[in-house]
């Protein structure tokens, strides 16, 4: 093997923002098409419960096109099975997922259903409680699609994570692909139903394969939603394990897909796909969710913008630094601020509540993090940015 091809930095910033669908111009309205077109290229939505400004899989679309009509997304998500292009299961965490990639988590859905993976406590399920699963999906064979309130003591009585038997027993049967995502309820409660009923017949036709080929395949994707990347942030994109992962790079590298490359500054061998592009330059701005996947994986953010990132939703009020939902506010090809937001419904305004600049932010970020804001809240259905 030759000498990896040097990348500056600065290079490695625009090929993983054009990958990610930043950098270019925003549609003047946009369609279900180029939605499709933007899940497409990340391959998923991160889905998160915390609704202080809007549900977490709904920024990405966002911050890459603009405002656009949430329900294009609730469509394509929970719709109709004759329009839906999108499946819920476990891929980075709880994820949303174009339907083409079914057949390549089915090996986990097999995995789990064999109790080799998935939380711990839910492994019993596959072993000496499968009768108690069994009689769950039966119950849901039979009536139809359920939620965990459907079921006496379902939920349990302690929060979102204070789960009773049901619940348990019903993340068993989802992570084991043998129900699946329905729709969801006003609030936001997962209604399960068969993958049959739910999942076109088309994808589920679809041939399962080998679970090598199936993790290679998943590599290939995280590649070109990377652009370029070390071996460790194309593994962590669907969580796979690091032996699978370094085979599959292995073999993308033989096959020419993946080119090694050496980024300025980084300690790690890196990769970039075949067909990134390698823009001169990158314009625009946005605001990101915590979970948008291309600052989700922290240390990979920090090596790429010099942005150390940390959410607080966790940390005591009083020991916060920057708020308790704090986006980045990317600006051309840096991220150049922590803003936290928060949505008060109720009196129809966008709350700002802090803005960290980062030192350099250049003199005009104040006045374009401005024109950002207005369209969120525009977006959002909120009159009025509060500063």
């Amino acid at each position: 093997m030759g000498t990896p091809e040097g990348i500056s930095l600065k290079l490695a910033r625009r090929i993983a923002l054009a990958a990610q669908g930043f950098g270019g111009s925003r549609p003047a309205a946009v369609n279900a098409g180029h939605l499709r077109r933007s899940i497409d290229r990340l391959s998923l939505h991160q889905i998160d419960s915390v609704n202080v400004l809007v549900r977490a899989h709904y920024l990405p679309a966002f911050s890459r096109l603009g405002g656009y009509d949430r329900k294009l997304l609730d469509s394509a998500a929970w719709g109709r099975k004759s329009k839906r292009t999108m499946f819920e299961y476990w891929a980075h965490e709880a994820s949303l997922l174009p339907l083409d990639l079914h057949p390549l988590l089915r090996w986990r859905m097999a995995a789990a259903e064999r109790g080799e993976i998935g939380w711990k406590s839910l492994r019993a399920f596959a072993g000496d409680r499968r009768e108690e699963a069994d009689a769950v999906l039966d119950r849901i064979r039979a009536e139809g699609s359920l939620a965990a309130s459907d079921f006496e003591h379902g939920k349990g009585q302690g929060g979102w994570w204070g789960w009773g038997d049901t619940k348990a027993t019903l993340e068993w049967l989802f992570w084991a692909g043998l129900i699946t995502t329905a729709t969801r309820r006003a609030s936001f409660e997962r209604i399960y139903d068969l993958p049959e009923r739910v999942i076109p017949p088309a994808i589920l036709a679809l041939p399962t394969p080998d679970p090598a080929d199936a993790k290679r395949a998943l590599v290939e994707r995280s590649a070109r939603a990377h652009g370029i990347a070390t071996a460790t942030d194309l593994r962590d994109y669907f969580r796979l394990d690091p032996a699978s992962a370094r085979t599959a790079v292995a073999e993308l590298v033989e096959q020419n897909v993946l080119i090694p490359v050496a980024v300025e500054g980084w300690r790690q061998p890196a990769f970039r796909h075949r067909d990134a592009s390698m823009p001169r330059w990158s314009r625009g701005q946005a605001l990101l969710a915590p979970f948008d996947p291309l600052v989700w994986e922290r240390d990979r953010t920090e090596r790429l913008f010099g942005f150390r990132y940390r959410i607080e939703i966790y940390v005591p009020a009083d020991k916060r630094v920057h708020g308790y939902y704090v986006l980045p506010f990317l600006l051309d090809d840096r991220l150049v601020g922590r803003v936290d937001l928060k949505a008060d419904r109720q009196n129809s305004r966008l709350l700002v509540r802090q803005v960290t600049w980062e030192p350099g932010a250049p003199p005009d970020a104040a006045e374009r993090l401005d024109a950002e804001l207005r369209l969120m809240a525009a977006w959002l259905g909120l009159e009025t940015v509060d500063q």
